[in-house]
């Protein structure tokens, strides 16, 4: 059995390249009895950004209630907030003390703002080894990565071995579990998916909002209705793609090669998909959204699992450096 360990902040709610991404991903592997899941909500990374604390109270509720209304089930893993868990930010701050200052300084999360300072705060710089606290607290073997994380990783493996160089062999170093056929979201103006550029679709929107969104965010040429036209350079088809069956997929790209099926008709379809496709995990996020009880129930038991787990490493960790 492998401890797996994933995390996401709350910086608003999971939008669809989230969720198709990594959050169903993630939920599969922890819903697979061959493995040991801790999946936590990243509250405190968050608190780079936001500083406001109704916004990051609201933003966590809705990052838990999207992991149980995709399907998780929170009696299979250990699910948790990780401002929960305060003994995360004591190891990061031993593992601060053994990692370079001239490493954190090349870490892509400090490096791509680097050039504007006034921006930056030592949250951000220090960010890299409280996310390998997060990691190493829980002995965590797996950790499902994407490109943009690979690096933050690579450094945990780094602290992990530099801390056992020094006080003997005491944290486990975690592997990267990738995946080959990682999804690849499309957002509405055809890039990647994210919150950062204003492309993004939320399945728990209303099906109004919804049809809005798709209408006047996703921008389709003006090829006449009865013309061909190519599906693979639309982003309305390659959202479809992601959604349909194979059959269905494959018919709506023979319609629209094949003329007098227009972008009008392609939006229509998948609206629907999106409508239709997400009613339950909707219907389930609405209900947990107006009655917290229930999230916070969940997370709080999880959060118990946690600590007992990162009190085990801690004092492991504090008998090494003499405390």
């Amino acid at each position: 059995m492998a401890r797996i360990l994933t995390g996401i902040q709350s910086t608003g709610t999971p939008h669809l390249g989230n969720i198709l991404g990594a959050i169903k991903p993630a939920i599969d592997l922890a819903n697979d009895p061959a493995n040991d899941s801790y999946l936590f909500i990243a509250d405190m990374h968050s608190l780079t950004q936001i500083k406001d604390a109704e916004l990051l109270k609201n933003n966590t509720y809705a990052v838990a209630a999207t992991w149980m209304a995709c399907g998780l089930d929170v009696s299979r893993s250990v699910f948790y907030r990780q401002s929960d868990v305060p003994e995360v930010t004591e190891l990061a701050w031993y593992l601060q003390c053994m990692f370079p200052y001239s490493r954190l300084g090349l870490a892509h999360s400090f490096k791509d703002k680097s050039d504007r300072l006034e921006d930056v705060n030592a949250g951000l710089f220090g960010y890299p080894m409280l996310m390998a606290a997060d990691i190493l607290m829980y002995d965590a073997q797996k950790v499902p990565v994407g490109k943009d994380q690979m690096q933050h990783l690579e450094m945990t493996r780094d602290v992990a071995s530099r801390f056992n160089h020094k006080f003997g062999d005491t944290l486990i170093l975690p592997e990267a579990l990738t995946s080959k056929s990682t999804m690849y979201v499309p957002g509405t103006d055809g890039g990647k998916m994210s919150k950062s550029q204003d492309n993004t679709i939320n399945i728990f929107d209303d099906a109004g909002t919804l049809k809005k969104a798709i209408n006047k965010k996703i921008i389709t040429d003006a090829t006449p209705l009865e013309d061909p036209k190519d599906p693979d350079s639309s982003v309305v088809f390659k959202l479809y793609e992601l959604l349909a069956s194979p059959e269905e997929a494959l018919k709506m790209a023979d319609a629209l090669r094949a003329g007098g099926y227009g972008w009008g008709h392609a939006k229509k379809t998948l609206l629907e998909a999106l409508v239709d496709g997400f009613e339950s995990e909707r219907a389930r996020f609405n209900a947990l959204m107006a009655n917290r009880e229930e999230i916070d129930l969940a997370l709080s038991h999880g959060a118990d699992q946690a600590r007992i787990v990162a009190s085990e490493v801690l004092t492991r960790v504090r008998s090494k450096i003499g405390y």
